[in-house]
Parts: C-alpha cells; sequence; structure tokens
C-alpha cells in the first residue's frame, strides 16, 4: 500500500480527507485548482476512478465545485 494511506478506510475516502485536511488548513484557498485527476492518481499511486470518487466526494460536502472543462477548485462555500 502507497506510503499516502494507512488502510483503516476506503482509499477514495482517504484521499478526500487529505484534501478536506489541505482546505480548513488554508493551503488550498477559496478558488484555487486542485491537481488534475490523473495528476493526483499516479502522485499517489492509485486507479484516476479512485481520485474521481473522492474529487466528488468532496463536491457532495460543498468543500469543491467542478467547472467542466476547467477542472476542480475549492468552493467559495467552504467556512
Amino acid at each position: 500500500m502507497p506510503k499516502f494511506f494507512t488502510g483503516k478506510r476506503e482509499v477514495y475516502l482517504e484521499v478526500a480527507d487529505r484534501y478536506e485536511r489541505y482546505i480548513k488548513l488554508g493551503v488550498l484557498s477559496e478558488g484555487d485548482k486542485l491537481p488534475s485527476v490523473r495528476a493526483v492518481a499516479e502522485d499517489m499511486g492509485v486507479n484516476p476512478n479512485t481520485v474521481q470518487k473522492a474529487y466528488s466526494h468532496l463536491e457532495e460536502l460543498g468543500l469543491v465545485v467542478t467547472v467542466p472543462k476547467k477542472g476542480v477548485f475549492v468552493s467559495v462555500n467552504t467556512k
């Protein structure tokens, strides 16, 4: 298992938790673009579908918004 994961939860939730932490700590601010699905998948050694599921989960939580053909951005309503 890659170094990014504990194995205690589903991988997509661990990916989502990582980005949720970044947003809440202010590492990623409103309007910031998240890395592409492919870039994160390659960096973490997971399937791109896993990252897409994580990004969808973050969108359901209202932390990010997907702009077609542009990418995924930190939502302005995260506070």
